[in-house]
């Protein structure tokens, strides 16, 4: 199982971003997904889930409203739209799965400053 993320950046506050988690090595559709973020020295936070069909998803209160999870089991991809970013949104955001054990991704940082 191989996730690559990308999309990250630099943004202003108020900006958005579109983070691409591309799966390989999995039947892709019959798995959920999430996304985390960490800063250093703080432990990584859970962002957004999205089960495997992408008929149900949850966020984070700290996100909501904001950011939206999505996937295209096509493409093998799920998607972390983030909309209205705040300085506190800065971090480096991880795609996860679960196939009889966790996988993650490498990151992607997202930077939001002015």
């Amino acid at each position: 199982v191989q996730l690559v993320e990308s999309g990250g950046g630099l943004v202003q506050p108020g900006g958005s971003l579109r983070l691409s988690c591309a799966a390989s090595g999995l039947g892709f559709s019959n798995y959920d997904m999430w996304w985390y973020r960490q800063v250093p020295g703080k432990e990584r936070e859970l962002v957004a889930h999205i089960d495997n069909s992408g008929g149900n998803s949850y966020s984070a209160d700290s996100v909501k409203g904001r950011f939206t999870i999505s996937r295209d089991n096509v493409k093998n991809t799920v998607y972390l739209q983030m909309n209205n970013l705040k300085p506190e949104d800065t971090a480096v955001y991880f795609c996860c799965t679960y196939v009889n054990r966790y996988y993650w991704g490498q990151g992607t940082q997202v930077t939001v400053s002015a």
